[in-house]
């Protein structure tokens, strides 16, 4: 398996291939879950969310924060990365972006060894790049330093 990421038309919350597969997707660090990519994945399962606000809301005794990770198991050989990589969210009054790439950066690189140890392999859609405001030229290399770069097969979803 070389160092590229692969790139294919679907959905991200229906990976392909076979093995261990982890879903990675961003967060913001709200604790808001309710737009984007989140929806399509609650409408598969309940537990991603439902661990999200758990972590946020018990986030003064736990690692809740940017940069931080939450792997929740969805199936058998499925699993959800939340990763907090998002500041805040978009609003009518909010000056630039929400997306903080050093904590996407972080992010994947504290979910790498993770899923080293499932020997899994990741999924996602642009991550970042939706709501987030973030633009995949800077968010690819990230992707490609943590976790191809690492030895994990990366695959990235464009919805058509």
């Amino acid at each position: 398996m070389g160092e590229l990421i692969d790139y294919v038309r679907g959905d991200a919350t229906a990976p392909q291939g076979k093995g261990v597969k982890v879903i990675a997707h961003v967060c913001n660090d709200l604790g808001g879950w309710g737009k984007g990519f989140v929806v399509a994945l609650s409408k598969r399962w309940p537990e991603p969310e439902a661990a999200f606000r758990r972590w946020h809301r018990e986030r003064a005794g736990n690692d809740f924060g940017l940069g931080a990770v939450q792997l929740v198991q969805v199936e058998r050989y499925v699993w959800v990365a939340n990763l907090v990589g998002q500041r805040g969210i978009r609003t009518s009054r909010s000056q630039g972006v929400p997306v903080r790439y050093e904590a996407i950066d972080a992010a994947l690189a504290r979910l790498a060894p993770q899923v080293r140890e499932l020997g899994a392999s990741v999924h996602m859609p642009r991550i970042g790049c939706g709501l987030a405001g973030g633009r995949w030229d800077r968010v690819e290399p990230l992707v490609t330093a943590r976790l191809t770069g690492a030895g994990v097969p990366v695959t990235v979803y464009d919805f058509d």
